[in-house]
């Protein structure tokens, strides 16, 4: 764990490589990937990364909280929030 996360210019040089493309095609790809993904989701509610996971949009309620440096009750107003589920394959071969 020790590693850093890879870059964006290090993931499109990885996938050039692995698919015979250039860098920029590569970029260019990886881009095409994320608008696609962000216009789905906004879209449908949902967009599936196959072996990856799923993006997701969720209406979260309104809700009671509380200021933690006041201790005052705060109303939390009603949102909509995108999460990620990570796919049980992947999440299986990494965590093993």
């Amino acid at each position: 764990m020790a590693d850093k996360p890879l870059t964006k210019s290090q993931i499109a040089a990885a996938v050039a490589e692995a698919n015979d493309l250039t860098k920029k095609q590569a970029a260019d790809l990886l881009a095409s990937l994320a608008d696609l993904a962000i216009s789905s989701t906004k879209s449908t509610g949902a967009f599936t990364f196959p072996g990856i996971g799923k993006l997701k949009l969720v209406n979260r309620k309104a809700r009671m909280g509380r200021n933690p440096a006041t201790g005052e009750t705060i109303k939390i107003p009603a949102k909509t929030v995108v999460k990620f589920a990570v796919a049980k394959a992947a999440k299986d071969s990494i965590a093993s």
